[in-house]
């Protein structure tokens, strides 16, 4: 049975993509060099293309490495006291 037109693989251009995340052709392209996001160069003349569902798995990461490095920064900001308490340990 043939995959259905819904399912098939969606896959936007480097500009479309560049739309969505706020940055420029190049940066998407060099995501796509990367791994970062899946894609690949599809037709005659070939041009970059990118792969839909990668786009939201790469704003989870984003969202994911900017929660962590909130944590860290709340962490790396506490004072001792606030952590261990406002008591000097006795002598």
């Amino acid at each position: 049975m043939a995959d259905s037109p819904a399912s098939a693989p969606r896959f936007l251009a480097p500009a479309q993509v560049a739309e969505l995340l706020a940055i420029d052709v190049d940066e998407v392209v060099a995501l796509v060099i990367s791994g970062t996001l899946r894609g690949a160069q599809l037709g005659a003349p070939a041009r970059w293309r990118v792969a839909e569902d990668s786009i939201a798995e790469y704003l989870a990461e984003q969202t994911e490495e900017a929660r962590r490095m909130a944590l860290w920064r709340q962490a790396d900001a506490a004072s001792f006291p606030e952590v261990w308490g406002t008591q000097r340990p006795t002598r």
